[in-house]
């Protein structure tokens, strides 16, 4: 896909595929992030080739997006703070860091990326301002995360979220027998579309170059100009910036 393709590239098709591959997130998550890592590298492709790029993944978590990136002849570089992450993917590409503190240069990276993180960090905005303090000029950052809101924003204890992050945390141990994986409060916490959208556009580093649903059509993307529908019906935001 070429520069200027990604809203003919996001059909209706797309977003049945992806949506699909996403209710299997608990029970098969190799397919799930298998389909969402191959989507990332499309929809990067989109604004640049990623041949002999160094693309630094933060939040890594999934070894399928180091085989992506690799298959789409990038240098991959994954920074997590799991170290079983990490061990899961080949030597020499991973390195432990906290996403609000990039052990990495000013400037290093062509490409950065951060796919479903922002959700799981007390402070958005800092990782943000990381993601984009490590890019070299002109280079290309890639941002999206779950708005709170969404009927997903509690993730596997979704849509219980809705009447509060620890009763649906309860609910979800009661029914389950045992503590959800993503606990309010701990390693997800509350964001929103209005807040990551103002971030970018204020930001002096950087400009906002595109921003879109995630899972939906191009030609849905008119949800993000409404104020309070599109924190519901945004359900994932993407943002894709370049650094000044």
């Amino acid at each position: 896909m070429q520069r200027g393709q990604t809203e003919r590239y996001r059909t209706v098709t797309r977003s049945v595929r992806m949506f699909r591959a996403f209710l299997h997130e608990q029970d098969a998550p190799e397919l799930f992030y298998g389909s969402l890592a191959r989507d990332t590298v499309a929809l990067l492709r989109a604004h640049e080739p990623l041949h002999d790029r160094l693309v630094v993944d933060v939040g890594a978590g999934e070894p399928q997006f180091c085989e992506e990136f690799q298959a789409a002849g990038a240098r991959y570089l994954a920074v997590d703070l799991d170290r079983a992450a990490l061990n899961a993917l080949p030597a020499g590409v991973g390195i432990l860091g906290r996403g609000e503190a990039l052990p990495l240069a000013d400037s290093s990276a062509d490409v950065v990326v951060s796919s479903n993180v922002a959700e799981h960090v007390r402070d958005p905005g800092r990782l943000g301002n990381e993601m984009i303090r490590i890019a070299r000029p002109g280079g290309l950052i890639f941002l999206a995360y779950t708005s709170w809101a969404s009927p997903w924003g509690g993730h596997e204890t979704s849509p219980w979220h809705w009447l509060g992050g620890d009763y649906a945390a309860r609910r979800y141990e009661r029914r389950t027998g045992r503590a959800p994986k993503n606990r309010f409060g701990v390693n997800m916490f509350p964001t929103s579309v209005h807040a990551g959208l103002r971030w970018a556009n204020a930001h002096p580093d950087a400009w906002l170059i595109e921003a879109f649903p995630r899972y939906h059509p191009d030609w849905a993307s008119g949800v993000l100009a409404l104020p309070g529908a599109r924190e519901v019906a945004t359900w994932n935001l993407t943002m894709l910036l370049r650094r000044r």
